[in-house]
């Protein structure tokens, strides 16, 4: 006899019966993090600790009452404009502006960012730090589950989701853009965190959706925002009914990341090292967008990155600078091949191949690190632009314009660069088979005197 059915679970509350404070916010998004694990969570002390320690602390730590009606009053009125040139983002609160830029949210959370730190790493060095944190997921999806990470990078990755991220569900599943966020803190590499913060707001304004109230956008980082009109209009009302409700961390929380993660990851024992800035908080970030010292102690990654690489995508493709060399060894006339290595010299230095990228990019097969001093150094040609396709591979292309012919907003820069080479090296071709055909034709025929026509005799007249 089977047992009798548990009760059932109360159904969830429909849109229409929600009121505006749960649609329009989420009490888990922009969350207080709780970095003060007992005895019982030894696993989470050395992590914890550097957090404490992090640049990232006050952000993540800070707590302040947030008063809903002054967040809804600030993204009802939001827009983008500028200020003495800069970016920033208005609202009117209580008959006064409200005003956030980078600048503004770097000094009010403490984050200590550099004025030209970029907003992103690599996609290369996300994938190989990956690789070294022995994540066990697709480091190639466009999302990363925190599951897939040891213990202590998951709580890392936990606390970035739910204090400094923009989400509001599906927690668990992470963009490269914040993985490439928690790979910046671990290699000590600068990233701006109050421009992705402030990209993420700009992001929010442009939001629409069947949820959400009529000239309303979402609500998010209240926390943040709150912060910032408590320094910018202190006196701003506050009442105690008109509290936000945002969950903090406990330690509750924490020993549920501990036993989901031990249960999903299986962790060596005992747990592999921290390693860069959250074994030593004087790390030197390697250079470029390489994710460990060559003369690290440390598993070199680049062998199986390169392997999963090969299987993901197939074969790196091989873009020759033959047709560069060529025409300059063959309009010459008599060049030859010292004028094709001439020009193979100048193509790895800074010239670009047909399809839009750089010979010396690909002459190593694909491994970036190999000549990435001498990339810095590159001098681009006019109308070129660096990038990194989808293995992470720094390459070159002409910049796009509308008004290019070569240019098809629909197709793939892939295939516009194929495109590109297939008919430029059709061109070389033909242009090669009539300089061949013209200068064989030159060397093989050897000037000859002209022959004398013979005498004319005239017969003798008749008698």
């Amino acid at each position: 006899m089977m047992a009798p059915k548990e009760g059932k679970r109360k159904p969830a509350t429909k849109k229409e019966n929600k009121t505006e404070e749960e649609i329009m916010s989420e009490k888990r998004h922009n969350q207080i993090a709780y970095l003060d694990p007992e005895e019982k969570l030894t696993e989470l002390k050395d992590i914890t600790k550097w957090i404490r320690e992090s640049r990232i602390n006050y952000a993540v730590t800070f707590s302040t009452p947030v008063y809903k009606s002054l967040v809804k009053a600030f993204w009802d009125s939001a827009n983008v404009g500028q200020i003495d040139g800069k970016e920033v983002i208005s609202g009117h609160v209580e008959n006064v502006d409200v005003v956030v830029s980078p600048d503004i949210l770097n000094e009010v959370l403490q984050l200590q960012d550099s004025p030209d730190a970029p907003v992103s790493v690599p996609i290369r060095c996300t994938r190989g730090c990956l690789l070294r944190m022995k994540c066990t997921g697709d480091i190639f999806s466009m999302q990363i589950n925190k599951g897939d990470l040891p213990l202590r990078y998951q709580f890392l990755l936990h606390i970035l989701i739910q204090c400094l991220s923009n989400k509001r569900a599906g927690y668990d599943m992470v963009s490269n853009e914040l993985v490439g966020l928690m790979v910046a803190l671990v290699l000590n590499k600068p990233f701006s965190i109050s421009r992705f913060i402030f990209e993420n707001m700009k992001e929010n304004l442009t939001r629409t959706g069947k949820n959400r109230t009529i000239g309303s956008k979402y609500w998010m980082y209240p926390r943040f925002l709150q912060m910032i009109m408590n320094v910018q209009h202190p006196s701003l009302p506050k009442a105690d009914n008109d509290v936000l409700k945002i969950e903090a961390m406990n330690f509750h929380s924490l020993r549920l990341i501990k036993n989901l993660a031990h249960k999903r990851y299986k962790e060596s024992v005992p747990p592999r090292k921290l390693f860069g800035a959250l074994h030593n908080t004087a790390y030197v970030a390697p250079a470029d967008n390489k994710w460990r010292h060559e003369d690290s102690q440390s598993d070199d990654e680049e062998p199986e990155l390169k392997r999963m690489m090969s299987e993901k995508f197939g074969p790196e493709p091989v873009v020759s600078d033959e047709s560069d060399s060529d025409d300059d060894g063959d309009v010459g006339g008599d060049g030859g091949d010292a004028g094709a290595v001439g020009a193979s010299s100048v193509g790895t230095t800074g010239g670009t191949s047909a399809g839009g990228v750089s010979a010396g990019d690909t002459s190593a097969g694909g491994d970036d690190e190999a000549d990435s001093d001498s990339d810095d150094d590159l001098l681009l040609e006019p109308r070129y632009e660096m990038y990194l396709d989808e293995r992470g591979v720094r390459r070159y292309r002409k910049i796009r314009q509308e008004n290019d012919p070569e240019y098809v907003p629909s197709d793939p820069e892939t295939e516009r660069a194929r495109k590109r080479k297939a008919r430029k090296s059709a061109e070389h071709q033909k242009k090669k088979k009539a300089q061949k055909c013209l200068s064989t034709s030159s060397r093989g025929s050897v000037p000859q005197a002209p022959i004398p026509e013979p005498p004319v005799v005239s017969s003798p007249p008749a008698a």
